[in-house]
């Protein structure tokens, strides 16, 4: 994957979700149309902190979110979704 270019505003955080899984722990695969969106992913670009809200995601995290939350992006041809730090439940 190429370098990102480009700026994230104040509070928000641009994230490349993870792949969704194919197939059950029992070895079934999981058709297309059955799949889930991931609620997971890897924290690819983080936007400065806001005035009264200190920035507790840096560049690297796995974070879990929301189903619905954020906005999608296609950037150079790579999917990402656009968050909130606020839309974010969970950083491991």
């Amino acid at each position: 994957m190429a370098e990102l270019k480009g700026k994230i505003l104040a509070g928000k955080i641009l994230v490349e979700p993870q792949e969704a899984v194919t197939q059950t722990a029992g070895g079934l695969y999981i058709p297309d149309s059955a799949k889930e969106k991931p609620q997971q992913g890897k924290v690819r670009m983080v936007g400065a902190a806001k005035k009264d809200e200190p920035m507790e995601i840096t560049v690297g995290d796995v974070v879990s979110y929301g189903k619905y939350a954020g906005t999608e992006l296609n950037i150079d041809g790579f999917d990402y979704l656009l968050l909130s730090q606020t839309d974010v439940l969970y950083i491991s």
